[in-house]
């Protein structure tokens, strides 16, 4: 005769059995995709992982090629990394880093291109920023003003603000809009800290133009 605990026992596995047989097809078939979707983020970032090793061997042998002044051997390593891993952030950094070069060593064609690039496809928000003011001080220096001041009239991210006042003053002072260039360089000066060794050269552009700017305190000091 079955013992009170050997009915209950069977009791819980019929329910068991039940409750197998009605949600068990579910519960597999979640557990599959969790466990597939595990799998594939951990895919992922593996993928991830070594595509940024390989792009930052890359890099190195950009940035090598940088110090070296081989403007020849940077473009062609620069095309590598853009090709095979453009989704990097070592691409952006090349991109930047290979039309510094390019620039430098009179190949302002080939430093458009790759700054025109940066500006497009970087992930980030800086760099993208980054590119258009070097772009435009390429634009600049070919005196392709219009071009060069659309690129710095665009918003910015605030940490470059500051950059992006004084490449349009530039600009504007080459266009002899000296007026319009003391107000953008006084925006500049304005934003940048005080401990910025690069204020003292907007600073310099101030003064050359007759403007020399002053700290509040003793502007306030000086009308009383």
């Amino acid at each position: 005769m079955a013992s009170h605990l050997d009915l209950e026992e069977q009791e819980q596995l019929d329910q068991i059995k039940h409750f197998w047989a009605k949600f068990g097809n579910l519960i597999t078939w979640v557990l599959l995709i969790v466990l597939t979707a595990y799998a594939g983020w951990n895919g992922w970032q593996y993928w991830q992982r070594d595509q940024a090793a390989k792009a930052g061997g890359i890099y190195d042998e950009l940035d090598r090629s940088a110090q070296a002044g081989d403007a020849e051997r940077v473009t062609k390593v620069w095309a590598d990394l853009q090709s095979r891993y453009p989704s990097t952030a070592f691409a952006e950094q090349g991109g930047l880093l290979a039309a510094k070069v390019q620039f430098d060593k009179g190949q302002a064609d080939a430093a458009r291109g790759t700054l025109e690039w940066v500006a497009l496809n970087a992930k980030e928000d800086e760099y993208r920023a980054l590119a258009r003011l070097r772009l435009a001080g390429v634009h600049l220096e070919a005196r392709r003003f219009d071009e060069a001041l659309k690129l710095v009239t665009s918003e910015v991210p605030e940490s470059l603000t500051a950059l992006a006042a004084d490449r349009r003053g530039d600009i504007l002072q080459a266009q002899a809009k000296p007026a319009e260039a003391v107000a953008a360089y006084q925006q500049a000066w304005k934003a940048l800290g005080k401990e910025v060794d690069y204020r003292r050269l907007v600073e310099a552009k101030l003064v050359a133009l007759g403007a020399a700017p002053q700290e509040e305190g003793a502007a306030s000091g000086a009308a009383q």
